[in-house]
């Protein structure tokens, strides 16, 4: 009898690269997002490109994303980073190694207004010792291409 050693991560990217160009694929992906992180799933943004070490999100210009200034409320915007920075890394990680986040720190340089683009490259780092950390930055741009927020996870990685 065979187990199955595959990744979290590599799970999730399956199932994007079987539903990203399918008709409603994106659509089913982001329900099944939200219906394995339903706090992330409650900003409703839409993944636009994943793979391993890299992701880009979509979060629409929704009025329950916003706060009484009619800008984007500060904890949508650390969600979208950390989501997007997430998937990057997940994905990009292997099935010996195991990770969590320990730290979010979100720099807020601009009110975000509108549809806003999260972007995060990470280089996946060889773990070989326990509890190492590796820092991942998502950088979140408005519709103007204008940096409004960065947004810094800590990660504790481990093998298993």
């Amino acid at each position: 009898m065979s187990t199955n050693h595959e990744s979290a991560g590599k799970k999730i990217l399956k199932i994007w690269q079987k539903l990203d160009q399918k008709l409603m694929g994106r659509w089913l992906f982001k329900q099944i997002i939200a219906n394995k992180i339903p706090y992330t799933g409650s900003i409703k943004a839409d993944v636009q490109t994943l793979e391993p070490g890299k992701c880009e999100v979509l979060m629409k210009y929704r009025k329950s994303n916003t706060n009484h200034l009619n800008s984007i409320h500060a904890l949508a915007l650390s969600n979208l980073g950390e989501f997007t920075s997430g998937l990057a890394m997940m994905t990009g990680l292997p099935p010996t190694i195991r990770g969590i986040v320990t730290n979010i720190n979100t720099d807020y340089l601009k009110k975000a207004r509108g549809h806003l683009l999260a972007k995060a490259q990470v280089e996946i780092p060889d773990v070989t010792q326990a509890k190492t950390e590796h820092h991942i930055h998502a950088h979140i741009y408005d519709q103007g291409d204008d940096l409004v927020t960065t947004v810094t996870v800590k990660w504790l990685l481990s093998p298993q």
